[in-house]
């Protein structure tokens, strides 16, 4: 078959020419050969099966149980549809790559993954900042609770999370594509990210460089600040129970959203900060990447299912019904 053309349309601009690649080419794990990449597809394969039936499954149970109908779960509920996006943004075109070994993702679609990923990684962190003010209000101010988060508080809170996800991150495409990709056009990763595209220009991206940073900063730090804020306000109440049963179910609450917080906050920020340090993107940019795009859509139902007891009495219940 005839391979596409490396280069795209040349558009005029009053500044002189814009080169858009008709494809990029993405690459799998350095150092890797295509038969290490070819059976790595199939845990790739596993993994994005248990994090579309995860998430599925608790998105079903929180759906039909209406005792779950209560802001910690319709939280949970929403991280999982995102979860389950995400996933599947990302892991078929990874696990393509790997089976296939073909590397070509075309221009545009590149740009809509790029735009994908990072707006759902920024709902992603709303919500987790709305799960964590949550549990807040619950342990802080437990009376206030149903009064401060109502049913439509709830509703217009993921509103927000979507609204602000879509807003923030809708500009990257566009900014990308006033710049000329000259040089080279491998994407260093398996997937597209706005540094690795910014990287490949053989223009000015000080525009990108400047406005990638205030989003990073404005929406991932400002969240991350508040749930770390949350979390001491929480710590402290816990601690000035007077019983220490009583401290431990308290804070045994957060765990599940502490694990979450963890397993998307750790490789995000080891991740800015690894291409902010700039230099070639080495092995360690390639596992952390893919540690925070893949890792939190396996783990996060399989958490919440273990520490949930009514999320894991209702799976329980249904596969004891399906083994009848």
């Amino acid at each position: 078959m005839q391979k596409p053309q490396l280069l795209g349309p040349v558009m005029a601009t009053p500044n002189g020419t814009v080169v858009h690649p008709a494809y990029f080419l993405l690459v799998g794990i350095p150092g890797l050969g295509p038969n290490t990449h070819f059976w790595l597809a199939f845990p790739l394969c596993l993994m994005y099966a248990l994090a579309t039936l995860g998430n599925l499954a608790i998105v079903f149970i929180i759906r039909i149980e209406r005792r779950l109908h209560e802001p910690m779960y319709l939280f949970l509920a929403m991280l999982s549809t995102i979860d389950l996006v995400l996933s599947s943004v990302t892991m078929p075109k990874m696990a393509s790559l790997f089976l296939t070994g073909i590397q070509e993702i075309e221009f545009n679609v590149c740009l809509a993954q790029m735009f994908l990923i990072h707006a759902l990684s920024a709902m992603e962190s709303a919500v987790l900042l709305a799960m964590a003010f949550d549990r807040f209000v619950a342990i802080c101010h437990p009376l206030r609770h149903a009064s401060v988060l109502t049913g439509p508080t709830v509703t217009k809170i993921g509103l927000a999370a979507l609204t602000r996800g879509f807003t923030f991150f809708f500009p990257l495409p566009f900014i990308l594509k006033r710049l000329s990709y000259c040089q080279t056009h491998t994407v260093t990763h398996s997937f597209c990210l706005h540094q690795d595209i910014m990287k490949l220009s053989c223009t000015d991206t000080t525009v990108n460089v400047v406005y990638g940073l205030f989003i990073i900063l404005s929406v991932m730090g400002v969240d991350s600040l508040f749930i770390g804020f949350s979390y001491i306000l929480i710590l402290r109440a816990v601690l000035e129970l007077s019983s220490r049963g009583a401290a431990l179910k308290a804070f045994n609450t957060c765990i599940s959203h502490l694990c979450a917080v963890l397993v998307f906050y750790v490789p995000l920020i080891g991740l800015s900060v690894v291409h902010r340090l700039g230099g070639p993107t080495s092995l360690l940019h390639v596992m952390m990447a893919n540690i925070y795009l893949l890792l939190p859509p396996v783990v996060n139902p399989i958490v919440y299912g273990a520490k949930t007891k009514e999320i894991r009495s209702r799976v329980l219940h249904m596969f004891s019904q399906g083994g009848r």
